[in-house]
């Protein structure tokens, strides 16, 4: 078994920035010094999957309460997150994204171990088409984020049951969201026979499988070493639970900053306004959740951004850009103005109006 794999969000997030916590523990040392020698072949593809994992948690919550910041979380020890909705989320995306580059990276030919899984090729299939080409190998990339995300959970708890349902929720997301490729042959561009195997969707369309199921999460009990229903001994413990996300305690008010349960706040996010085209229903209501919701108001604010532009090959062999500064318009929260500074303040525009009139 392998050594004691630190497998928290924050601590993840400390070894793959280079950082360490104070027993000067990483993630790529952990392996070195404590792991068997087998785990290095694998240990830079735990990284980038877990890397993969901490970005797309940050993409999928960037507009919620929570939203899987470094800070948030970096003051945490292995298994003191607390065991709600949102820790269940971090287990299952990071089980997720460790097989995922696990076997896409097998399947590149990366470990002498495997490569493309070739178990149905030559086999017809329903709808005429055969087994072919080169399969990603999910099994081998299973089998490997097992024995590392599992690896850490020695205990026999209820928060070791639930973090273990996790990782394998995050896990079957992987084998529920490949797609089938297929290519046709024949004369002529004819599809007169079709060859097809299964490949890895993108990750985000994993995130978007994670987060659906995050909303849907169960809360449950742990009763006689079983995952319950919440407060029922519903037959669901041995069927539906173990296609969803669990978890043990309720969410904490992440508008508030309260830093034992790992929320900053939403004191100075920024929020969307505007409607554009590119936004979708959740992005346009996020100044309501972030900021209005929460007993803040959005606040429009100007900042300036430099950026290079109007880049340019020269020969040879170089690129050269200019500079570039526009202004862009942004929307935080921030705590609502006082009845008597907002009397003051209107009072205030009040006489500048006048005094403009006065000047005219």
């Amino acid at each position: 078994m392998f050594a004691q794999l630190l497998w928290s969000l924050s601590v993840l997030l400390a070894a793959l920035s280079g950082t360490a916590d104070s027993n000067g523990w990483t993630l790529q040392s952990n392996f070195l010094i404590t792991g068997p020698k087998a785990s290095l072949t694998y240990a830079s593809s735990v990284a980038a999957g877990a890397q993969t994992a901490m970005e797309e948690c940050k993409h999928q919550f960037s507009w919620d309460r929570w939203n899987c910041t470094d800070n948030a979380l970096s003051m945490f020890k292995p298994n003191t997150l607390p065991a709600n909705r949102e820790t269940s989320f971090v287990h299952a995306i990071s089980a997720a994204g460790v097989m995922y580059v696990l076997t896409r990276n097998c399947s590149k030919g990366a470990f002498e171990q495997c490569g493309c899984d070739l178990t149905n090729n030559g086999k017809k299939a329903e709808g005429g088409w055969t087994w072919g080409g080169c399969s990603d190998d999910i099994a081998f990339g299973e089998r490997i984020s097992k024995m590392y995300s599992d690896g850490v959970e020695n205990g026999q708890d209820a928060r070791a049951a639930m973090n273990l349902h996790n990782n394998d929720v995050g896990r079957k997301a992987v084998r529920q969201t490949m797609k089938r490729v297929c290519k046709c042959h024949g004369v002529s561009g004819s599809c007169t026979t079709k060859t097809c195997w299964l490949q890895l969707a993108d990750f985000r369309a994993i995130g978007v499988f994670l987060k659906k199921k995050y909303k849907k999460a169960d809360k449950v009990d742990y009763v006689r070493g079983q995952l319950t229903e919440n407060n029922s001994a519903s037959s669901k413990r041995n069927t539906g639970l173990k296609k969803d996300m669990v978890f043990l305690e309720d969410s904490p008010d992440y508008c508030r900053e309260n830093l034992t349960v790992g929320s900053r706040g939403t004191l100075g996010r920024e929020c969307l306004r505007g409607g554009g085209k590119n936004m979708d229903k959740y992005e346009k209501k996020s100044c309501k959740r972030l900021c209005k919701d929460c007993g803040y108001v959005p606040k429009r604010i100007t900042t300036e951004v430099t950026s290079s532009c109007n880049c340019k090959f020269h020969w040879c062999c170089s690129v050269k850009c200019s500079q570039c500064t526009k202004t862009v318009t942004k929307y935080i929260c921030v705590q609502r103005e006082s009845s008597k500074n907002r009397r003051k303040n209107v009072r205030k525009k009040s006489k500048q109006r006048r005094r403009n009139r006065g000047n005219n």
